[in-house]
């Protein structure tokens, strides 16, 4: 098991245990959640524990310039009411001990 420290680094996926538990601890920064998600790699946490970050194999990993929407999921999305976060936004409400629900999309 990894332990983070305050460097933004991670060690490798293939690291991850059965389950995909990779590594523990490290903060919820900017920098630190934008190089887990390009790796294959995220948090899961509850108020006042330490992070845990997972990384499930087989992963999936979309890439938005692969992404193909059909016309009937185009239609489909703009009936739906999509709660958007920025990283940094959700960062501040984490510190202040708020939680909000959405979905947070990069």
């Amino acid at each position: 098991m990894h332990i983070l420290t305050q460097n933004i680094a991670f060690p490798d996926v293939e690291e991850a245990d059965e389950e995909g538990l990779l590594a523990i601890g490290g903060d919820l920064s900017v920098a630190r959640l934008l190089l887990a998600y390009r790796n294959g790699i995220f948090p899961w946490f509850n108020q006042d524990k330490v992070v845990l970050w997972w990384s499930p194999n087989p992963r999936f990993v979309l890439l938005p310039e692969n992404l193909k929407v059909s016309k009937s999921m185009r239609r489909f999305l703009k009936h739906c009411r999509i709660l958007e976060l920025s990283l940094q936004h959700a960062q501040k409400q984490n510190a202040k001990g708020k939680q909000e629900l959405g979905l947070l999309l990069t």
